[in-house]
Parts: structure tokens; sequence; C-alpha cells
């Protein structure tokens, strides 16, 4: 065996050469879309990438819209809700109506009753070309 030379390479932004998201051997680094908002009252956005705006719906039902059009409706939404004041562990979050530009998302509890949250989150995989 011989001597390996190692490099550290640092970078504060890395591009695919040809758009997209950037692969290493073929895999996605990083989620294509994220949020992170105050679902009570009229919805905030915390911090984000990909996102232009949350639509209220209605209870508990929320609109994450992209600010970038997706390639394909092919994508994973994994969304997530709390409410930082309550605890309890009876809730559901549903993702549907996935489009190129935007998914819709809903919570509720066991018995099916809708709750606003104060904390939503939800992260989009895939979708590229």
């Amino acid at each position: 065996m011989g001597d390996y030379l190692m490099s550290l390479i640092k970078a504060n932004d890395i591009q695919n050469a040809s758009g997209g998201i950037p692969t290493v051997k073929g895999q996605k680094l990083i989620p294509t879309a994220w949020v992170n908002f105050n679902g009570t009252g009229t919805p905030a956005i915390r911090d984000s990438e990909n996102v232009s705006s949350i639509t209220d719906i209605s209870a508990a039902k929320y609109q994450v819209n992209f600010a970038v059009t997706m390639p394909n409706a092919n994508y994973a939404a994994i969304a997530m809700m709390g409410n930082t004041a309550n605890a309890s562990h009876d809730r559901m979050t549903a993702t549907y109506n996935i489009t190129t530009t935007s998914f819709s998302m809903i919570a509720y509890n066991l018995a099916g009753a809708n709750y606003d949250q104060d904390y939503v989150a939800a992260v989009v995989m895939g979708g590229q070309s």
C-alpha cells in the first residue's frame, strides 16, 4: 500500500454544472424544498428554502407554494406539526394535492378534529429532473 494524500475542500456554494441539485454518485444531497412556519392565525414562515409562501386553506390545512416549480410531482412531501403548549401525541399529519407548484397538508387528532398548530414543518425530497 502506498501513501494516501488527503485534501480539504471548503466551499460556500456547490452547484451542479448542468443545473439542479448537486449529486455524489447519483445521490441527491439536499432537500428540494423545506419550510418551518407558525400555523396559528395568519401563517408566518420562520425559515425556508424554495418555498415562496403558505396559504391558509382552513383550520389546520395549509398549502405550501414553491418558489421554483418542480419539474415533476414525483417527490416525497414529509410534514409534521405540533403545538408547543400541548405535547399530546394524538395528532396525525397528512400531505395531499401534490403538484409541481405546491402541496397541501392537514393536521388532525384521532377523533378527526382539525387543529391549528404553532409549529409546522415540511421537507420535500425528490422532484428533480
